[in-house]
């Protein structure tokens, strides 16, 4: 055992599978999975959940879906994520890429002028993020609100759901480099903690090419306390006893809680893995300032800018 945090014992989640009922605050032991990361070596991970991450229960509605099936439904409850193939034809994929792929050459123009070739996580040559491209192109405004999205937004989230980020995310061969794992949540807090991240295939994604891989089963504790790593970015945790990978075709999506663990694997191709992420929340969803380590929220600022966080679904019906 470690010490205490917040009132409990620090656990460790070491090669064990299953459930356990998370305590309100301090640190989870297992979870489920459905494949060992690692057959021959005990991975050790602490999991401590994020400090203002305190009265979190994870609600899912299993009534009538629109997209989903029964089997995928229950399939993101318990696991936190389900993939939906082929769900934009070939043309649509191609449209969304000819877009990305104009806004995505600023982009890299950019990061090759700076000293270092890098802005944050962003590297020329390794990874760039295209942040609000529906500010840059009627064509990408009009695509985040697609029948299947909005289809998506009735099924998990409810009647009433509003774009909260989108992002093209291109994984270069020339520099390879995988994410740490993190949930999409531990970057900034958002209130409430459960959203929706749809992360599209714009080219085929494999375990070569960076495909996403996910922790099943963490989401349902909340938002965990993240560590920045430099220079990858945020991590949650070192190694899942468990993971899963997510390869799947152009035009395919990856559809995965804010809450659920994963990342993207290094690009040991010749060829340039596009992806764009696109995200929803409810209306009225809050992001929280403040240091997280220093004590409570001191503020919040709401996700309503109207140029890029836009209603796509009011009482069930597309907007």
């Amino acid at each position: 055992m470690g010490p205490a945090v917040g009132g409990w014992d620090v656990r460790r989640l070491a090669g064990r599978a299953g459930r356990v009922r998370a305590p309100r605050r301090g640190l989870v032991r297992g979870h489920p999975g459905a494949r060992h990361l690692h057959p021959r070596r005990a991975v050790v991970t602490a999991l401590e959940r994020h400090p203002w991450n305190t009265e979190f229960e994870w609600a899912f509605s299993h009534g009538p879906k629109q997209v989903l099936t029964p089997a995928q439904a229950t399939q993101f409850d318990t696991e936190g994520y389900v993939v939906l193939e082929a769900a934009f034809s070939a043309d649509e994929s191609a449209e969304v890429v000819s877009e990305l792929d104009a806004i995505e050459a600023r982009v890299e123009q950019f990061l090759r002028s700076q000293a270092d070739e890098r802005m944050m996580i962003a590297e020329a040559g390794a990874i760039t993020f295209s942040t609000h491209a529906v500010v840059r192109s009627e064509r990408l405004r009009r695509f985040v609100g697609h029948p299947v999205f909005t289809a998506l937004c009735a099924d998990i989230i409810g009647p009433d759901a509003n774009l909260y980020w989108d992002q093209g995310v291109y994984k270069k061969p020339e520099k390879p480099r995988r994410f740490p794992w993190h949930q999409d949540n531990g970057y900034t807090f958002v209130v409430p903690q459960q959203y929706l991240t749809c992360w599209v295939a714009l080219t085929d994604a494999t375990e070569q090419n960076g495909c996403p891989w996910v922790a099943p089963g963490l989401h349902r504790y909340g938002t965990l306390k993240h560590t920045y790593i430099e220079p990858l970015g945020y991590e949650c945790f070192s190694e899942p006893s468990h993971r899963v990978a997510a390869p799947v075709t152009a035009g395919s999506i990856v559809v995965f809680s804010s809450l659920t663990p994963h990342l993207t694997g290094p690009n040991t191709t010749d060829a340039v893995r596009k992806a764009y992420i696109v995200q929803y929340a409810p209306p009225g969803a809050r992001l929280q300032q403040g240091d997280p380590t220093a004590g409570p929220p001191t503020g919040e600022v709401t996700a309503d800018v109207p140029e890029r966080q836009f209603p796509v679904l009011r009482n069930g019906a597309p907007v």
